[in-house]
């Protein structure tokens, strides 16, 4: 597809729209990748519904773990949604011209719903810290007013913080190249089409995520550092087995998560040309921890699996 343009005065010319491109390399036989990708996506949104239902469903799983679990889902569905759709729409389709409005708002919901991921594995990590290390106080600071108050922060901190990102993006001159090398629209993506300097939008990013991504994960270590120091004073190798297997699953998905958002950091701030494994590593962290979240936990946590037979057993005495 021919870029298209608008003019902007005699001598200069805003693109009108972008065209994602896909996977680079691998453009002629992409959508062979749909299949399993709307799998995926099927997978991501019942099994966060289910986990949903389950939660509100079992009394027994109205404890503040789970309520952050139930969060997680909401955020993990609301980032599947801004994606998975339109690069499907790209395999099956061939639609792949997005409007300038339309991709900066895509923008925007990627860095917030990944900041609130974050964030909400932050609030996973000080419920544990609390329960673990001061179990006694656990219920006068872990409340529902802390949980809301919480949510509240984090819904803020992320909807604003992120603002800059798309704003910046818009701001620059798209003057002759339209083509992303991508199935999404990334900030350095789409920025490094414009004509004029980018480097805001780099510093931008960059300080944001540091600030942002960057505390929760400090925070983060820190208190499992805390966690760890007071587990290795127990007595007991039970209770050493028992306290431990309560933050499995947390570490498990803040390890993948963490990870992949250093990898590819990594490979932004080192401004390569884009190739396939960048952009696959971008497209699957924004598509697997979604679907992996439920499943790490539904097989490593006893009260869930039993709210989860409680919810299927209620659905057959009602047939």
């Amino acid at each position: 597809m021919s870029a298209s343009f608008k003019g902007s005065n005699s001598s200069k010319f805003q693109v009108s729209e972008f065209i994602l491109m896909g996977l680079p390399g691998i453009h002629s036989w992409q959508h062979w990748l749909s299949l399993p990708l709307a799998l995926l996506y099927l997978s991501t949104i019942s099994a966060n519904i289910l986990v949903l239902t389950t939660i509100y469903q079992d009394p027994a799983l109205k404890q503040p773990m789970y309520l952050f679990l139930g969060i997680l889902s909401v955020v993990d569905m609301g980032l599947a949604t801004t994606i998975v759709p339109k690069i499907l729409a790209i395999f099956w389709f061939d639609a792949k011209a997005i409007s300038l409005p339309e991709c900066f708002a895509q923008i925007y919901a990627i860095h917030c719903f990944v900041g609130m991921e974050s964030g909400v594995f932050l609030c996973m990590a000080f419920d544990r810290y609390v329960a673990i290390c001061h179990p006694l106080r656990y219920p006068l600071i872990v409340t529902d007013s802390f949980i809301i108050k919480a949510t509240l922060f984090m819904v803020l901190r992320n909807g604003l913080c992120v603002i800059p990102v798309p704003v910046l993006a818009a701001q620059r001159h798209y003057c002759s190249r339209n083509e992303i090398e991508h199935c999404l629209c990334s900030n350095l993506g789409v920025t490094s089409l414009a004509c004029d300097d980018r480097r805001p939008n780099s510093i931008c990013q960059l300080v944001l995520a540091w600030l942002g991504m960057g505390s929760d994960l400090s925070l983060i270590i820190l208190s499992y550092a805390l966690i760890l120091r007071s587990v290795l004073r127990l007595s007991s190798a039970e209770a050493v087995s028992k306290a431990l297997s309560t933050c499995s699953s947390h570490l498990i998905l803040i390890f993948f998560f963490y990870t992949v958002v250093v990898v590819i950091s990594v490979t932004h701030l080192a401004e390569t040309k884009a190739t396939l494994i960048p952009v696959l590593l971008n497209v699957l962290h924004n598509t697997i921890p979604p679907s992996l979240n439920p499943i790490v936990y539904a097989l490593r946590t006893k009260e869930l699996r039993e709210g989860f037979q409680k919810v299927f057993c209620l659905g057959l005495q009602k047939k």
